[in-house]
């Protein structure tokens, strides 16, 4: 009888060790890394709770993740090169605003030391009419366009590290909330300006070798001995075609770019574009503060020419004297007229005296 409740008793132990094996057999083996994982998780967890450092490796990996949006990289999560950008973002801030207030402490320091340029008119000078209506309206649409961009741009770049802490935070939200959208619906405007003051004005923008020779000689535009130009001079081609043609042109494209997401361009895309529209944008705007500054305070009778069109024959043979000469010989598009034949807010256009 013993022996056979042994037999049993042996046979059922042997049953149990065997159903073990199986069971030990078919459970899949665990993977040492992912139980360390695992284990670093759950003590992270404790230690630094919603801190899943783990998902946010792979989250920021660039591996194709799984979304329910469908699209263009809508199974990117989180783009890692967002933070290369936002730190040249930083960047380019900081030179941009430099390179700003450079140009306008320049033009300070340099109307401090010469003061206006002037030239002395003559007794009985015939007028001129330099700038037709449509050259004027074509001047004066981008030139209203660009300055309004210019300010919401440097307000919507810089304001942060300059207006936040003069004006506060409520002023400022209104502010660049205000900056953002008229930047934002003035900017396609250029689309249409840029390329009429292309037209315009492209027949006088030629580059020759009287303009090598007028940037040599630049020394004597500041000292009242301007070298011979035509109707533009060198200087004014540069900005016509770094300011209008480059730099306009850049930003038109690269502003499109931004402000329009729904043409499927990618993250990566609109971070070279918003890069690349900085760089134009503050070297156009340097550039333009010295066209700005001749224009209007920098130079008697420049502002008028382009407010009612009409200049005094001193001033032409002065500033651009192979233009007047070809004035003088009947071969420009532009004539003399008769006081009486110029609006009367054109009609005193004589320059200071020198």
């Amino acid at each position: 009888m013993m022996g056979s409740m042994s037999r049993a008793v042996a046979s059922l132990a042997a049953a149990c060790l065997l159903a073990a094996g199986v069971v030990c057999a078919q459970s899949p083996a665990v993977n040492p890394t992912e139980a360390k994982d695992a284990k670093q998780e759950s003590t992270q967890q404790r230690v630094q709770p919603l801190n899943n450092q783990p998902v946010w490796n792979e989250v920021r990996s660039g591996a194709p993740q799984v979304t329910t949006v469908t699209g263009r990289e809508t199974n990117i999560l989180i783009q890692p090169q967002g933070e290369t950008w936002r730190a040249a973002h930083a960047s380019l801030t900081v030179f941009g605003g430099f390179l700003f207030a450079l140009a306008l402490a320049g033009l300070a320091i340099f109307y401090l030391a010469v003061g206006e340029i002037t030239v002395a008119s003559k007794p009985g000078d015939r007028i001129i009419e330099r700038f037709v209506p449509i050259d004027r309206y074509a001047h004066w649409l981008l030139a209203i366009v660009w300055v309004a961009l210019a300010i919401t741009g440097l307000i919507l770049s810089l304001g942060k590290s300059i207006l936040l802490p003069l004006i506060g935070y409520t002023l400022f939200s209104w502010l660049a909330t205000l900056s953002k959208t008229l930047h934002n619906f003035i900017g396609p405007i250029l689309i249409v300006a840029v390329p009429l003051m292309f037209i315009r004005y492209l027949r006088y923008n030629g580059i020759g070798i009287n303009d090598i020779k007028w940037f040599v000689n630049i020394l004597g535009y500041f000292r009242g001995h301007e070298y011979p130009s035509g109707k533009f001079n060198a200087g004014e081609k540069l900005v016509f075609w770094f300011v209008l043609v480059l730099f306009s042109t850049v930003l038109i494209v690269t502003g499109l770019i931004l402000v329009f997401p729904n043409f499927n361009q990618t993250r990566a895309t609109m971070q070279v574009a918003n890069a690349v529209h900085m760089v134009a944008a503050y070297l156009a705007i340097a550039l333009a503060c010295v066209h700005i500054y001749l224009g209007t305070i920098g130079m008697d009778g420049a502002y008028r020419a382009m407010r009612d069109g009409y200049v005094d024959e001193s001033w032409a043979q002065h500033h651009h004297a192979l233009w007047y000469q070809e004035v003088v010989a009947g071969t420009a598009r532009e004539k003399f007229v008769t006081p009486q034949a110029a609006p009367s807010s054109a009609r005193v256009v004589q320059s200071k005296p020198a």
